[in-house]
């Protein structure tokens, strides 16, 4: 008998662990060189509720709860093809120049999301401003429907990303 529950425990383990391994975490690191001070860079994108004013992807943000740079607060990303994207900071390091923050809801692919931006000097009047985050697709079957498996949730954020960072490098560069 002591066998059989063996038996029924390591095979619901099993399946289990199959369960959860259908969804991994997924990683996206994206870097940009910018030409101008870390404070320049940082004092652009700063703010939490200013993506809009950087990102070409976002047409509108708000605070919706809490206040602007403080942990807790949760802004809503109203975007361009009108989707919207709510997410909540966790960290904010005005000093070290980083905040990380998390998607609660939106129209992205992913699930689990946590993501870090910041700005370190990287040479005389350079700055590096390095996006990275770990997330699940948001369909966490075993086999997801066709553009919901980890390739498309990692091509979405990198694009993401890269729309992000060189925008932001052509803003702050721009004569």
């Amino acid at each position: 008998m002591k066998r059989l529950h063996l038996f029924a425990f390591a095979s619901l383990m099993a399946v289990s662990g199959s369960v959860f391994a259908a969804a991994p975490v997924l990683n996206v690191r994206e870097s940009v060189t910018v030409h101008a001070s870390p404070d320049v860079v940082w004092g652009k994108i700063r703010d939490f509720d200013g993506v809009s004013a950087w990102h070409p992807a976002v047409a509108k943000d708000q605070i919706i709860a809490g206040s602007n740079n403080m942990v807790g607060a949760e802004r809503m990303l109203t975007l361009r093809n009108g989707g919207t994207v709510t997410e909540k900071l966790l960290a904010y390091d005005a000093r070290h120049r980083r905040y990380r923050y998390a998607i609660r809801m939106g129209v992205l692919p992913v699930s689990d999301y946590v993501a870090t931006i910041s700005v370190k000097a990287a040479g005389l009047n350079r700055s590096k401003v390095t996006w990275t985050g770990t997330f699940k697709r948001k369909h966490v079957a075993a086999n997801p429907p066709a553009n919901a498996d980890d390739a498309t949730a990692t091509k979405t954020m990198v694009g993401v990303y890269r729309a992000g960072l060189d925008n932001l490098k052509k803003i702050i560069e721009a004569p």
